[in-house]
C-alpha cells in the first residue's frame, strides 16, 4: 500500500538525495524513502509524556538523572538471570522478571540520554561537573 504526500524540501536536501540517488542507482525519491525508513518507531505515549515532563526540571534535577544507576540488587538479579537464561535454567517467572528488569534498565537509559540530551541543549556538560 503506498500513500502520496507532496513535500517541498530545500535545494540543499534535494541536491544531496539527487548525488546520492545517482551513486546508488536509485530514485531520489527512493533515497529519501529508505532513509526515513532508519528512523526508531515511535516510543508509547507513556514513556514520551515521561521523556517529555524532563525538559521541566532543572539542571541540577537532569543531572541527577544522568548520573542515576539501577541499584546494585536490580543489577545482580538481572545479571544472574540472564545468565541462567543463557544456560536455558529460566523458569517461566524468572523469565518475566528478567523482561520486567530489562524493561525498567531500558526505561532508565532513556531517561539518562534524554536528560544528557537535553542539559547538552542548554550550553551544560554532563560528565564534565
Amino acid at each position: 500500500m503506498t500513500d502520496s504526500i507532496i513535500l517541498t524540501i530545500p535545494e540543499e536536501i534535494s541536491a544531496r538525495a539527487r548525488q546520492i540517488a545517482e551513486n546508488q542507482a536509485k530514485s531520489a525519491e527512493q533515497v529519501l524513502i529508505d532513509y526515513l525508513k532508519t528512523f526508531p518507531p515511535s516510543l508509547p505515549p507513556d514513556i514520551q509524556a515521561e521523556l517529555d515532563a524532563l525538559r521541566h526540571l532543572s539542571d541540577d534535577a537532569l543531572m541527577t538523572i544522568a548520573h542515576e544507576q539501577m541499584p546494585n540488587d536490580a543489577q545482580q538479579r538481572a545479571n544472574d538471570l540472564l545468565d541462567r537464561n543463557s544456560r536455558d535454567l529460566i523458569t517461566n517467572d524468572e523469565h518475566l522478571e528478567l523482561e520486567k528488569l530489562v524493561e525498567r534498565a531500558d526505561r532508565l537509559m532513556l531517561r539518562k540520554a534524554e536528560a544528557v540530551n537535553i542539559l547538552r541543549q542548554r550550553g551544560s556538560k554532563p560528565g564534565n561537573e
